[in-house]
């Protein structure tokens, strides 16, 4: 009985905020800040009184767990471990940021290029996904940006539709008989018929804070927002569900940019000047399990002022290859990923 009322009375002081680690005498001590996945957990209380007589409840982003605490289908990036003191002069609440690194280095990855078509150079490329041999693609910039239907084979824009001057374009993915497309710091996403690029509805951004890339598994949608966090979203609704963090086995992934969703894997550009890559992310748990280096294909179109990042990855289901290209690329590339050894 005394455990349970001990357990109950932690998690109301938790919720209560009672106290936190700057306002007592305790603090908590832990091997390392950083833990990798598949690690176990070891932390301990220190105190400069060392005849305090305490009892100590330990949780895990607010689940009550017993030392050592093995870290097991937890997804990585930052997360709260709390211990709520129970002493001879009351209950205090400590919290520490805990940040839970991959396991393992990702896989590198090169390319064969297959095949290479022509792109319109004046495509501020945003989003890029194939229905059947149909290309559709989102643009960005204000008072430039479209969302398009192309023949890939030729470049050439089957039909276009302009966003309106006030909305920056973003990424886009294709879901039943809808395109769904976002924008940069509007907070606003839109909702077209796929066959006539009708704009049905839009919706609302919550938390996260712009709009970069989508995707989508088949029933919901995948959203970046230039962080290292990957939106679960509701496609009826637009409402943000949950979310991952993008993590390395060293640290945070930060501006996560177009997406593509592949074999249950989430393909993602990264907005870099300096790097032209992709990577491979396990949307389960945040892991980044593949980098893909596509530098050398930037110098493979023309060269002119307004040229700029590689951006755009597609999936190709038939032919089971990925086209790629970038902002104000002349060229898009057919390509065949290659494991390094």
């Amino acid at each position: 009985m005394k455990s349970l009322f001990l357990s109950l009375t932690a998690l109301l002081f938790l919720k209560c905020g009672f106290n936190d680690s700057a306002s007592t005498s305790f603090r908590i001590k832990t091997t390392n800040k950083d833990l990798r996945y598949g690690d176990t957990l070891q932390a301990e209380l220190k105190t400069k009184n060392e005849n305090y007589q305490s009892q100590i409840v330990w949780l895990w982003d607010k689940q009550t767990i017993a030392m050592p605490f093995p870290i097991e289908k937890q997804p990585l990036g930052t997360h709260e471990l709390s211990a709520v003191v129970q002493h001879e002069k009351g209950v205090d609440t400590l919290r520490k940021k805990i940040t839970l690194v991959a396991d393992q280095p990702p896989k590198l990855y090169s390319y064969k290029i297959l095949n290479t078509y022509p792109h319109d150079q004046k495509a501020y490329t945003q989003g890029l996904e194939f229905k059947g041999d149909t290309l559709f693609e989102s643009t960005g910039l204000k008072g430039k940006s479209t969302l398009r239907k192309i023949l890939f084979t030729d470049g050439v824009p089957l039909e276009t539709k302009a966003l309106d001057d006030n909305y920056f374009g973003e990424g886009l993915t294709l879901l039943a008989d809808k395109v769904y497309q976002l924008t940069w710091q509007a907070k606003k996403g839109f909702v077209y018929d796929q066959a006539t690029l009708t704009l049905e509805r839009a919706f609302d951004f919550q938390k996260s804070v712009e709009g970069w890339g989508l995707c989508n598994d088949g029933n919901y949608l995948y959203k970046s927002d230039g962080t290292n966090r990957i939106w679960k979203l509701d496609p009826q609704t637009g409402k943000e569900l949950s979310f991952i963090e993008v993590m390395t086995h060293r640290s945070a992934l930060n501006k996560l940019n177009e997406l593509e969703w592949v074999n249950g894997k989430i393909y993602a550009n990264t907005y870099q000047f300096d790097k032209q890559v992709a990577i491979i992310i396990d949307p389960q748990w945040g892991r980044v399990e593949g980098v893909i280096d596509f530098s050398g294909l930037i110098k493979k179109v023309t060269q002119h002022p307004e040229l700029n990042v590689l951006n755009g990855i597609a999936y190709h289901s038939e032919r089971k290859t990925f086209f790629v290209t970038g902002k104000n690329w002349d060229k898009l590339f057919e390509v065949e990923l290659i494991e390094k050894e």
